[in-house]
């Protein structure tokens, strides 16, 4: 009883964070925009079972943003790497404050729709200068769509990714950035004294990309917990239900069946998940989902 009022309640908060972010989209059932816009819904879940406090923008040690600019819509996930909580860190707090530094550089128009390795450099250059050090390591992923010409533009550092689904097959989708196994490339700000011993690679070590996109086009971003659980055919299934989707509420239908089926898989000793794939091509013998924080962007092009 104990167990299914815990699923409970960490659903209904995955939903409500979705649901609070749906404000930024509903306009799109009103009427149909000559401006290309995105239409997005999110939903997530942290590892831990117990509940914890709700933070906007957070699940567990992933933290995402969307935001909407004059001249461009914008997307981004980051995952906090958990192994700072050893040294007394909150991982979570770097991923998160990453994210809101980018989502505030859109908000001020202080950004390049053609350029988003250059906004998760300068979010990651001010908290490098921020009076309260904001100490950890996040990976990242950032899509803009340029709304002067209808173009998509990526950057992506570690092993969150994004990918692009057109009328049921995958027309673009990031590439991981490892440093060797289950060790992905990541932004870092490692406290004084340990800058020698720490993983930690700069903003413009970003796979970067751009292209046009379609109406209809469904956009997924999302951290690994996602992409570690899910076969990539099952997430193309999902996404092909929202192929051309104006209906935000819709969407979020959607983001939550993707993030409910990551999280369940992850714990799933039996699944032969694709984090399992890759730790035996990797000459690790394993089974089982990856227990990990799950983050869930979903979005629609409206052209």
């Amino acid at each position: 009883m104990h167990t299914l009022w815990l699923t409970s309640r960490l659903l209904s908060r995955a939903i409500w964070n979705g649901i609070s972010n749906l404000s930024t989209a509903a306009d799109a059932n009103l009427q149909r925009k000559k401006d290309p816009q995105i239409i997005s819904a999110v939903c997530g879940f942290p590892k831990e079972r117990k509940i914890q406090r709700l933070i906007k923008g957070q699940f567990g040690d992933d933290a995402w943003f969307t935001a909407k600019y004059k001249t461009a819509d914008v997307l981004g996930v980051a995952d906090g790497v958990g192994g700072w909580r050893a040294y007394g860190i909150d991982p979570g707090e770097f991923s998160l404050h990453l994210m809101q530094t980018c989502q505030r550089l859109v908000n001020m128009g202080r950004f390049t729709p053609t350029n988003p390795s250059e906004l998760l450099a300068r979010s990651y250059y001010e908290l490098l200068h921020h009076k309260k050090a904001i100490l950890g390591s996040s990976t990242a992923c950032v899509v803009v769509l340029n709304k002067e010409n209808s173009t998509l533009y990526t950057a992506n550092i570690g092993d969150s990714g994004f990918m692009v689904v057109r009328r049921g097959k995958v027309i673009h989708k990031s590439e991981e950035q490892q440093h060797y196994f289950n060790t992905p490339f990541q932004l870092s700000l490692p406290p004084p004294g340990y800058q020698a011993n720490v993983l930690s690679d700069q903003p413009d070590s970003a796979i970067t990309n751009n292209f046009p996109v379609e109406d209809g086009d469904v956009i997924l971003v999302a951290t690994d917990g996602v992409f570690d659980n899910l076969p990539q055919s099952l997430l193309i299934k999902e996404l092909c239900k929202v192929q051309g989707e104006r209906c935000a509420t819709r969407l979020q239908t959607v983001a939550n069946s993707i993030a409910w089926m990551a999280r369940n898989l992850s714990f799933d000793e039996t699944f032969i998940s694709p984090f399992a794939e890759s730790a035996f091509a990797n000459g690790i013998n394993t089974i089982g989902g990856k227990p990990d924080d799950i983050t869930v962007l979903l979005a629609t092009v409206a052209i």
